[in-house]
């Protein structure tokens, strides 16, 4: 993975860098040991790795300002990074730039149930903003799998989703404002409390963006009312193909499950060795839940059996009580970890209209066979956004590469049946020098124009989205 050679000029200023930024940080929020920095080298796409040259913790936006404001004036790189959960590299560092870690800003700064938000600062965790609400009988929509540890901050950056996507949408649909900081210091607020602010769609330009843009260190969230009950339903198939076909018919029915999940028999197999959750013994799964009255819920779940039906599954098995709900999702919410446990992998993020599934998971399966690596398929099935895992051997030469050409090879397929390169994970590293496959010349430059008018001496997460080949010059000047 090519990066950008570090400035020797930055590098050779590191004891004055640091003794800047600890004039407006406590000394515990500068880090610059290489022994702990190291802890910073990389995010969850662990196969690239580059410790930065220092780490600061701010606490709030005055102290993300300043921080900002210093590295602006010495052109030193900066690195957004909320808790290095993404798996497309979106945190990896440079050897010359400061890692700014909101972690330390996890507080809640305003809940409003009448007009139904909350205002947190952005290193909260996923998982915690409903917390802060539950008890009112309120929670925040999106749900990434990773929801107990990442923070809002990259959420926002990704415009994260997770399994209830499918109805309650991903992060840009409940997002309501933004405190952001540019990279000169200048501390601005997008969009607000309420939905649809005036003016350009900036907070749509913000969500998504990676780091690009300024640093979020603050966000308004839409919560909502919990629903009145929720069931999911367990059906087990004999083929992946058969299961797509199955997701394909119950959207093109007009049902709106809150959730349809997906996984195939390997990773079937390693959830049952870990969650011991009770699925059944087939090549594919679905999870699909629905939810509101009891009527509305049986109404729905009617629907969704008599078109599974059709489809001759194995197994179909409603949930009866909320421990057997629990024991469902328990097994969809430990599948990252479960498959870590027997191989490195490489997890993808292609998204796809949800027609052309059979014939996506029957390529990935034929890739599979080409390549001579075993994937594992476990995804949002509703709304087409594809994760298969890739496994493969760190240890054994040759085989991370032979990952990376069959996960492009997977990209490259999700493009060219209409759909996209990215539904929730981002760009970051692992998807940069895919992006021409997705968007012409044109393209690239109108958004390297925005990049331009935000950051214009590129200084934010560097090497990010963008096939370096089209940044050159700007980096340079």
């Amino acid at each position: 993975m090519e990066m950008p050679i570090p400035s020797e000029m930055v590098l050779s200023r590191k004891s004055d860098i640091v003794a800047r930024l600890r004039t407006v940080l406590p000394d515990d929020a500068v880090i610059s040991e290489p022994s702990q920095t190291q802890a910073y080298e990389c995010d969850a796409l662990t196969a690239y790795r580059c410790a930065p040259m220092a780490v600061v913790l701010p606490r709030n936006t005055q102290q993300v300002s300043e921080v900002l404001r210093i590295c602006s004036g010495l052109n030193v790189p900066v690195v957004p990074r909320g808790s290095g959960t993404s798996l497309a590299g979106g945190a990896l560092p440079t050897a010359d730039c400061v890692v700014l870690g909101v972690a330390r800003m996890n507080g809640v700064l305003e809940t409003n149930y009448d007009d139904r938000y909350i205002r947190v600062q952005s290193g909260r965790t996923n998982l915690s903003v409903t917390g802060a609400v539950e008890q009112n009988d309120f929670f925040y929509a999106p749900d990434p799998s990773s929801q107990l540890a990442c923070a809002i901050a990259g959420n926002v950056a990704m415009n994260s989703g997770g399994a209830h996507c499918l109805k309650y949408g991903v992060t840009t649909n409940n997002l309501l404002g933004v405190t952001m900081v540019m990279m000169d210091g200048e501390i601005v607020e997008i969009g607000g409390s309420h939905l649809d602010a005036s003016g350009l769609d900036l907070l749509g330009v913000i969500c998504g963006s990676e780091g690009q843009l300024g640093v979020v260190t603050e966000a308004t969230l839409r919560i909502l009312h919990k629903p009145e009950g929720a069931r999911p339903v367990l059906i087990g198939f004999d083929s992946n193909e058969v299961a797509g076909a199955c997701v394909s018919d119950i959207i093109k029915a007009g049902v709106l499950p809150v959730a349809i999940e997906f996984m195939d028999r390997p990773c079937i197999e390693a959830v049952e060795d870990f969650a011991k959750a009770g699925y059944p013994d087939a090549e594919a799964v679905l999870i699909i839940e629905v939810e509101g009255s009891e009527a509305e819920i049986t109404e729905q779940l009617e629907k969704i059996t008599a078109i599974a039906t059709r489809h001759n599954p194995v197994e179909l098995r409603e949930s009866k009580s909320s421990e057997e709900s629990a024991a469902i999702w328990a097994g969809r919410k430990a599948a990252f970890g479960a498959m870590g446990r027997i191989a490195d992998y490489m997890c993808l993020d292609g998204t796809i209209p949800v027609s052309e599934l059979p014939l996506v998971l029957r390529r990935i399966g034929e890739l599979s066979k080409q390549y001579g690596l075993k994937v594992a398929n476990v995804f949002h099935a509703g709304d087409g956004n594809m994760h298969p895992l890739i496994l493969f051997d760190a240890n054994k030469p040759g085989d991370l590469e032979l990952c990376e050409f069959m996960g492009a090879d997977i990209l490259k397929l999700c493009v060219e049946v209409g759909g996209c390169l990215t539904g929730e994970h981002g760009v970051g590293v692992e998807k940069r020098d895919l992006m021409m496959t997705q968007y012409n010349i044109a393209d690239i430059e109108t958004q390297l124009h925005v990049k331009d008018v935000f950051d214009p001496a590129w200084l934010l997460n560097a090497a990010k989205v963008f096939p370096l080949s089209t940044t050159k010059s700007r980096r340079a000047s």
